[in-house]
C-alpha cells in the first residue's frame, strides 16, 4: 500500500484547453488491461523535454530528442507500457518510428510531429503491430477530461495513479496546469521519473518553456530516489497549448514567468512525492532536509548519500533507530574540508547528535518513536553556509526484493 497515498479524484484533475487524451488496451505485455495512451495536442502547442541520462537510453527516448531537434509544430504523444523498447538495437528504432508513422497518418500528419515514449521490461523487441491495431480505439476515446484514464494507463508497478491539478490566474486569463507520472522503481536522479507528463493552457515559447521545464525538473523529479537506479526511458514532458488566450511568455522577464513556473513546480514536486509513497514496497516517506551548507552542490551530496544507503533505508523500514548509519552516510558523501565536529542531526523532533557525536540527552526510545512513524524528517546542519537542499525517500523492505525478483513473471 503506498505511503498515505489514494488514486485522484477524477473530478478534481482539470482538463487543460487544447490536450486531448485517449487509451486502449493492446495487450503489449498482459491482456485486459489498459496499457496504450495517446495524447493529442491543439495547433500552436509548444513543448519541452528532459530526459534519462542513461547512455543505454531506449528507443523512444533517441526519436523523442529527434523530433523535438526539428522544431517542428507537435501533434501527440502517443505512450505504451508493459514494454521499454530499451536495449533494443536499430530495430527498436524502426518499431517506435512505426508507431510514430501509423498515428501521423490517422491524424494527418509528420511522423515527426509525434513524440513516442515507453515504459516497461527492457530488451524485449516492442510488438508496435499490437500498439498499431489499437491506436483507433485510442483516438476514439480521446477528450479533454481523460486525465484519470490516461494516468492508470501509463502505470507499470505503481499501484495507484499519480496526477493532480492547479488552478491560476494570468493576465486576467484563468489557467489550468494539469500532470500525471508513473514510476515506483528505478527511480533516481538524472532523470528520476520513469514517465512524467505536464499541461498548462498558457501560452509559452520554446525557449521560455524549455527553461521553465529544466528548473522544474530540478526541483522536483530530481530530487527523489527509490533505488538509486537511472532508468533507461525517463522523461518529463511540459506542454504549453496558448489555449487560455493569455500573452505569450517570451522569457523568464515576463511578470507571468514566475506565477507559472511555481504553480508547474507545484504539480511537478507533488508527482515527485507520490512516486515516493508509491515506491516498490515502501513504508516510510522520508524527507532528507540539509542545511548550512557551503552550495546547494555539497547539501545535495549529503542528502543523497543518505537517501541511497541501503543500511539507512533497511534501519528506517525495521524502524530501529541505528542512526550511526545516518553518521556513516554524511561522513563518505565527499564533501572536502568538512568538520564533523559541527555537525548536529535531528530525526523529527528529536536532536540526534550534535557535535559531531551522540547527544548526551538522546534517548534510544525517543528515536524509536519517530521511526515508526510513516513520515519521518531527517535534518542534518553542517555549519558551514546557508545552503541548504532537500531530498525525498523512501525506506527499503522485503516486498521491494519480492516485486523485482518477480517482475517479469
Amino acid at each position: 500500500m503506498p505511503v498515505n497515498l489514494s488514486a485522484p479524484n477524477p473530478a478534481e484533475l482539470l482538463p487543460v484547453k487544447g490536450v486531448m487524451l485517449g487509451v486502449a488496451e493492446a495487450g503489449v505485455r498482459k491482456a485486459n488491461r489498459k496499457d496504450l495512451m495517446v495524447m493529442q495536442l491543439a495547433e500552436g502547442t509548444t513543448v519541452a523535454g528532459v530526459f534519462t541520462q542513461n547512455r543505454f537510453c531506449a528507443a523512444p527516448v533517441i526519436l523523442c530528442r529527434e523530433h523535438l531537434a526539428l522544431a517542428r509544430p507537435l501533434r501527440a504523444l502517443v505512450v505504451n507500457t508493459g514494454n521499454a523498447n530499451a536495449g533494443t538495437g536499430e530495430d527498436g528504432l524502426v518499431r517506435a518510428r512505426q508507431s510514430c508513422a501509423e498515428l501521423a497518418v490517422l491524424l494527418g500528419c509528420e511522423s515527426s510531429q509525434i513524440l513516442p515514449f515507453s515504459t516497461g521490461v527492457i530488451m524485449e523487441p516492442l510488438p508496435v503491430e499490437r500498439i498499431v491495431a489499437a491506436l483507433p480505439d485510442a483516438l476514439a476515446d480521446c477528450r479533454e477530461s481523460n486525465w484519470a484514464q490516461a494516468a492508470e494507463a501509463i502505470m507499470t508497478t505503481d499501484t495507484v495513479p499519480k496526477a493532480c491539478s492547479r488552478r491560476l490566474v494570468l493576465g486576467g486569463r484563468t489557467v489550468t496546469v494539469t500532470g500525471m507520472a508513473k514510476g515506483a522503481g528505478m527511480i533516481h536522479p538524472d532523470m528520476a521519473t520513469m514517465l512524467g507528463f505536464v499541461a498548462t493552457d498558457a501560452a509559452v515559447n520554446r525557449e521560455a518553456l524549455q527553461q521553465m521545464l529544466n528548473e522544474t525538473a530540478s526541483r522536483s523529479f530530481n530530487r527523489i530516489t527509490v533505488d538509486g537506479d537511472t532508468s533507461t526511458n525517463d522523461s518529463f514532458m511540459l506542454i504549453a497549448t496558448g489555449a487560455a488566450g493569455t500573452q505569450t511568455i517570451a522569457d523568464w522577464r515576463h511578470p507571468d514567468y514566475a506565477v507559472l513556473a511555481e504553480a508547474v513546480t507545484g504539480v511537478a514536486v507533488w508527482l515527485a512525492q507520490a512516486i515516493i509513497r508509491d515506491a516498490e514496497g515502501a513504508t516510510k516517506f522520508i524527507t532528507v532536509q540539509v542545511e548550512g551548507g557551503k552550495s546547494e552542490k555539497e547539501c545535495l551530496a549529503v542528502a543523497f548519500a543518505i537517501a541511497h544507503s541501503p543500511l539507512v533505508k533497511t534501519a528506517f523500514f525495521a524502524s530501529d533507530p541505528n542512526l550511526g548509519r545516518l553518521l556513516c552516510a554524511i561522513g563518505y558523501a565527499g564533501i572536502p574540508d568538512f568538520d564533523v565536529g559541527r555537525v548536529q542531526l535531528h530525526l523529527g523532533d528529536v536532536l540526534v547528535a550534535k557535535d559531531g557525536g551522540r547527544n548526551p540527552a538522546y534517548r534510544e526510545e525517543d528515536g524509536q518513536r519517530v521511526m515508526k512513524q510513516s513520515e519521518i524528517t531527517v535534518r542534518v546542519e553542517l555549519a558551514r553556509g546557508s545552503a541548504r537542499s532537500t531530498v525525498w525517500t523512501c525506506d527499503l523492505s522485503h516486498a521491494y526484493v519480492s516485486i523485482n525478483a518477480d517482475y517479469r513473471s
